[in-house]
């Protein structure tokens, strides 16, 4: 017999930015390294959704 569960309960705790003015030089070169990653990642997810698609059609 299946189990159904209708709820779920997500919890998640925000950290405070401690952050001064100060930092703006490390922030720029961390979105600066963070921009390729984030590249790197939208084409790996394109390819795995082209990947899934040309699979449905074979079907």
């Amino acid at each position: 017999m299946p189990i159904e569960i209708r709820e779920l309960i997500i919890k998640a705790e925000v950290a405070p930015d401690n952050a001064s003015g100060g930092s703006a030089g490390s922030s720029t070169t961390a979105a600066a390294d963070g921009s390729h990653a984030t590249e790197a990642m939208i084409a790996l997810c394109v390819e795995k959704v082209l990947q899934a698609l040309k699979e449905k059609n074979e079907r």
